[in-house]
């Protein structure tokens, strides 16, 4: 079977020819934490000063995480691998996501930089705020959603890095290996296969159930 990537090693290449914009497109997995996690923290602590009651709380952030998990994997399937026909379309595919598909072990591309996701996280905001008219609602929603968020870089990363002993993480790692270098029209959930499930884009259960496996013995 054909495989779909370029490089397997750790290297990287130039995009940009500006050293700024190339610094840009570049970024240490920890930083997303270092933003987020205050963010989250802000986020819970205007809720509750807005006083929401606790279990208001739970269902909205635990509402915002799930949502998440489908916008999620409504990016990756129908916005990261859209591929228009055009240069300058397939020269923006690349930038945001083909070259991750070419070099899936660049330890600097594997979460998303703040210059794509902060303005995406104003833009989801202003979109939520325009149907949660309760603050605290809103708040605890989005604490959420940026949670799931986090949990998602955090897991893209140590799928590509990490080297698991959890069976949950080793089959997320084998969902996402089979969308790198075997079916990358498949298996667009990253953090949950859940949605390829539920949208008929989960890999055949036969090439999945080996490869699972072999994943296992290898450990």
């Amino acid at each position: 079977m054909k495989k779909y990537f370029v490089s397997n090693s750790a290297e990287s290449v130039r995009m940009f020819k500006s050293d700024f914009m190339e610094s840009l497109s570049k970024v240490h997995f920890a930083v997303p934490l270092v933003i987020y996690i205050p963010t989250i923290g802000y986020l819970i602590y205007r809720s509750f000063t807005l006083q929401v009651g606790l279990l208001f709380f739970l269902f909205y952030f635990l509402f915002g995480l799930i949502i998440w998990t489908i916008t999620e994997y409504l990016l990756h399937r129908y916005i990261f691998h859209f591929e228009p026909k055009s240069k300058w379309g397939q020269r923006m595919h690349f930038i945001f996501h083909g070259v991750h598909h070419d070099y899936p072990q660049d330890a600097k591309r594997l979460v998303m930089p703040p210059s794509a996701s902060i303005p995406l996280a104003i833009l989801f905001y202003l979109l939520f705020s325009l149907f949660f008219k309760n603050q605290s609602f809103l708040s605890a929603f989005f604490a959420g959603f940026i949670t799931g968020y986090l949990l998602y870089d955090m897991i893209h990363y140590a799928i590509h890095h990490a080297n698991f002993k959890s069976p949950l993480m080793k089959r997320l790692r084998v969902h996402h290996m089979l969308h790198h270098y075997a079916y990358p029209n498949k298996g667009y959930g990253v953090s949950s296969a859940l949605w390829d499930v539920v949208f008929k884009s989960d890999f055949p259960p036969k090439r999945k159930n080996i490869t699972t496996a072999q994943s296992g013995a290898n450990n």
